[in-house]
């Protein structure tokens, strides 16, 4: 029951606040019509029941990495397919999912607290949503484990309230529930005037599946789909009753209805009797509160999870609390906030942020159907059931994206200008991981076996120190690049009595952290490979820590320093890191393309955490060497010498 509690808690806040806006949303400002509220509840009960429920909470909930969810989750199990080109729907995918996180805060909050507008129609609601947004966020870097206790109760009483303002007006006409037959929805798609546009304000009722399914890791599959069936429930009575007052009201307008010309009336308040507002719209924002909270830890998760997948520039992340997967990353905290702000004031009502809503988020889905295609192949489903399920949700999915291109004008483009940036910041990043990691030379360690062994006992040369210390992207256990060599033997040589080589891995398990241990050389040269999850951050100060003391107790290694007066006093050696970082030459004749990316990957580097820093290593014991990068140097310039006349000849 307590696992139920907290889904409900973490995982429904987005879809479970759409009542607040949908058949708002639908209805618009024109006059109510019976068979239109007839089929755009029905077009709502099939879109949750075919795109959350069969989609998302019985097939897509299958797709699971350890127990792990997300559209980076389902790449890191796809990509052991080897299929070119299987990044582009992740890098969409994921940044269309961030740039949901910046539109649904405003839109949720917004439209619980114009609920007050029905007391003071003149109040101007955009300070009181920037302030409820600030608080939010600025909480953030505290850790949500305190709240968070509340958030499962709270959103029990919000669906609960959902459940029975809805079930009462139905109590008077049951007759709403026809509605359930498919009929009424294909009726309104294929006859009714612009009835087809229609789906882009229904699709808003599950722009939050998405999210159901990132969130996966924090509640389980189990608990997701046992109270998916009371969430999905309590949904539709609240639409239904949505329905019948609208029904009862045919002919006029919710502009009408809320007796201010300026401002539509919202059914979902509508319903309520005037004594329950107050407690309804504080109950409302609580709910839409909890939903921005949501959206704001899966964006901090997924940001967490493209870094170490190469898909984002490296940035600090704090550890507020002990909870398992509570990270804070400042940056995209604020980076989140002021995209809120901006939706806030550039859109001012939820009416107008509707329009902004769903283009994005339908692009995240389309790309995760496509990489849930490769799942099944991978996992080697019946290719009729394969094709079937690709064709039935792509032709779901692109009506809504048809459907959803109608807002691009009336503020769609700014959800697509927002995620556009953000996959632009991702495959730049990607692209330029994988220009540089193609054009670095990577040479034997057998072949400088015997130098290394000399350099470490020639006193003539100063020692640098004890242990020594270099970070390499070799993947392969007796390569490391040739730069570190040069830095070693050529760069001021730099004498050690032990050598280490440290490469981390990432691997497509999600919470993995295993370590094995190379000796190249008896107490000359010792290799670490980390393989750490996607989801593990690479703390590699304190690992490395561990490693070493695990090897002592293991009689593998004596890290007592090797100065004859400290090792009398089991002194231990002094460890120092050396990294290299790169940047990029003037010697270069590259493809402009190519020029242009790695232009922008080295301006936001330097915008990013250091490569110290993002590895967690102390700044005390780190020395950062720079070297250029060297990518199709240009051919031999033809000098000609010119003797001096002058010069007298021997």
């Amino acid at each position: 029951m307590g696992g139920l509690l907290v889904t409900l808690g973490i995982i429904y806040g987005d879809i479970g606040t759409s009542p607040l806006y949908v058949m708002k949303a639908i209805m618009g400002t024109v006059p109510i019509e019976e068979e239109v509220v007839l089929g755009a509840l029905s077009c709502i009960f099939w879109t949750l029941t075919l795109q959350t429920t069969f989609k998302y909470v019985i097939l897509t909930l299958q797709a699971d990495n350890k127990g792990e969810g997300g559209i980076f989750s389902l790449y890191t199990l796809v990509k052991r397919l080897k299929k070119k080109g299987l990044i582009l729907p992740a890098i969409i995918g994921g940044s269309a999912l961030l740039a949901d996180g910046i539109i649904t805060p405003p839109i949720s909050v917004s439209s619980a607290i114009e609920g007050l507008k029905i007391y003071n129609p003149t109040i101007n609601t955009v300070p009181i949503v920037i302030g409820i947004l600030f608080v939010l966020f600025a909480i953030q870097r505290f850790g949500t484990s305190f709240i968070g206790k509340f958030f499962g109760p709270m959103m029990l009483l919000w669906f609960g309230m959902l459940g029975v303002l809805g079930i009462i007006p139905m109590l008077h006409n049951i007759t709403v529930l026809k509605a359930l037959n498919p009929y009424y929805a294909i009726h309104l798609l294929s006859v009714h005037h612009d009835g087809f546009y229609v789906l882009g304000f229904v699709f808003l009722c599950t722009t939050g599946a998405e999210a159901l399914y990132s969130d996966m890791g924090h509640c389980g599959r189990s608990n997701i789909r046992v109270s998916w069936i009371f969430v999905k429930s309590m949904l539709m009575l609240n639409y239904f009753g949505q329905g019948v007052y609208l029904i009862e009201h045919s002919g006029k307008t919710l502009t009408t209805l809320s007796g201010n010309p300026d401002m539509p009336g919202n059914p979902f308040y509508l319903l309520m009797p005037d004594w329950f507002l107050p407690f309804g719209i504080a109950i409302a924002t609580a709910a839409a509160v909890i939903a921005s909270q949501a959206l704001i830890s899966g964006s901090f998760t997924l940001i967490s999870e493209a870094m170490r997948l190469n898909l984002w520039p490296k940035v600090s992340i704090k550890f507020p609390t002990e909870l398992r997967g509570q990270i804070y990353i400042p940056s995209i905290n604020w980076m989140l906030f002021w995209g809120c702000v901006f939706i806030v004031l550039h859109f001012e009502e939820s009416g107008n942020m509707e329009a902004a809503y769903g283009l994005a988020i339908v692009l995240c889905m389309i790309m995760t159907t496509t990489l849930l295609g490769y799942y099944m192949v991978m996992k080697r489903y019946n290719p009729i059931f394969i094709l079937s399920v690709i064709a039935v949700y792509f032709a779901i999915e692109f009506s809504f994206l048809v459907a959803n291109m109608s807002k691009f004008h009336h503020g769609g483009y700014v959800s697509l200008i927002i995620a556009g940036l953000l996959a632009i910041i991702m495959g730049v990043w990607f692209t330029a991981k994988r220009i540089r990691s193609e054009y670095t030379e990577f040479t034997k360690i057998e072949n400088y076996k015997n130098v290394l062994a000399e350099l470490s006992n020639d006193t003539s040369i100063p020692k640098y120190a004890t242990h020594l210390v270099y970070m390499t992207n070799a993947h392969l256990g007796d390569e490391i690049e040739s730069k570190i060599i040069y830095s070693i033997l050529q760069k001021r040589p730099k004498r050690a009595d032990i050598y280490w080589f440290v490469h981390v891995n990432v691997v497509d398990e999600p919470y993995s952290m295993d370590y094995r241990v190379r000796e190249i050389m008896k107490d000359d040269v010792i290799r670490v490979d980390f393989y750490l999850g996607f989801r593990v951050q690479p703390r590699i100060n304190l690992m490395f820590k561990q490693v070493v003391r695990d090897m002592v107790k293991k009689g593998e290694v004596d890290i007592t320093s090797r100065y004859e007066s400290l090792n009398r006093n089991n002194v231990i050696g002094d460890f120092k890191f050396v990294l290299i970082e790169k940047f990029m030459s003037y010697d270069n004749e590259l493809p402009w393309y190519e020029r242009i990316i790695l232009d922008i990957y080295f301006l936001l580097k330097k915008v990013s955490l250091s490569e110290g820093r993002a590895f967690g290593l102390d700044s005390s014991s780190v020395k950062v060497e720079q070297y250029p990068i060297v990518i199709h140097p240009p051919e031999d310039i033809n000098l000609n010498r010119i003797d001096d006349p002058h010069q007298s000849h021997i």
